[in-house]
């Protein structure tokens, strides 16, 4: 395995992290050298650090799947170290999203709110729906998750809908409730609605309703096992590039 690219896995011990570390024994090209989280037990063979400092192992690239409130740490260690990071954890705050991009400025940074091929898939088909049906379809997005969620809407659901926004002609709003307002829904508005419930891993659907017929786009991850994919496949792309903010669509297109 000396040419496996050496992942640092944040969040290790996290559902994410242990799917990605599963995934990764069984790969040859990749090699997981460590791991970061609050609880330390190594379960899959390689030592766990409780917070970036402590880290004392080589990598050729950081995977971070962990809470949002250790990205800070992350993003100073990739800076720090010259090591290229994968940033997979949602729910980022403004100024946090502000600190990836002046690290990008340093050191290549790959972030993406879904690491789901299929789901940046699905990106690309709804921009395509949104030039071709103009203002003449309302457009509503619907996303479930499991009950252990702590953000909503989900990272999903706010990229799709910045995506559409981008290739819209006409001004756009975000709602994300209607029961406080007593009005008529407005062409600029794409709703965005969540549902928490049981185990669902992720599902989102994009509705474009028109007069007399709805076009629905829809993704439905089984497992947990496409994000980690996606996430392995990044840190493979990333690991040798240089500083800069890459996104899914660099490495679709690669």
């Amino acid at each position: 395995m000396n040419n496996a690219t050496k992942i640092l896995l944040s969040g290790c011990n996290g559902k994410m992290g242990r799917a990605i570390s599963r995934l990764a024994s069984m790969d040859d090209s990749v090699e997981i050298v460590g791991g970061l989280d609050i609880n330390t037990a190594e379960e899959f063979g390689y030592p766990v650090f409780s917070e970036p400092g402590k880290v004392n192992v080589d990598c050729d690239v950081i995977v971070d799947f962990s809470n949002h409130a250790a990205l800070e740490g992350v993003l100073e260690l990739a800076r720090s170290k010259k090591i290229p990071a994968v940033i997979a954890t949602t729910g980022l705050l403004a100024t946090q999203i502000e600190l990836m991009h002046e690290s990008a400025k340093y050191v290549a940074i790959f972030h993406s709110a879904n690491m789901s091929i299929g789901v940046n898939l699905l990106i690309d088909l709804v921009q395509r729906a949104a030039r071709a049906l103009g203002e003449d379809f309302d457009i509503e997005i619907v996303e479930k998750h499991h009950n252990q969620k702590l953000d909503a809407p989900s990272g999903t659901a706010l990229a799709i809908a910045d995506a559409l926004k981008e290739v819209r002609d006409c001004e756009t709003q975000y709602v994300y409730e209607r029961q406080s307002v007593r009005r008529k829904r407005t062409t600029s508005e794409i709703g965005i609605h969540s549902i928490r419930g049981g185990n669902i891993i992720g599902d989102h659907d994009v509705l474009f309703c028109g007069q007399n017929e709805v076009i629905t786009v829809s993704h439905s991850a089984a497992s947990r096992d496409v994000f980690a994919t996606g996430a392995l496949r990044a840190a493979k792309f990333i690991a040798k590039k240089p500083a800069g903010l890459y996104s899914m669509n660099d490495l679709i297109n690669e």
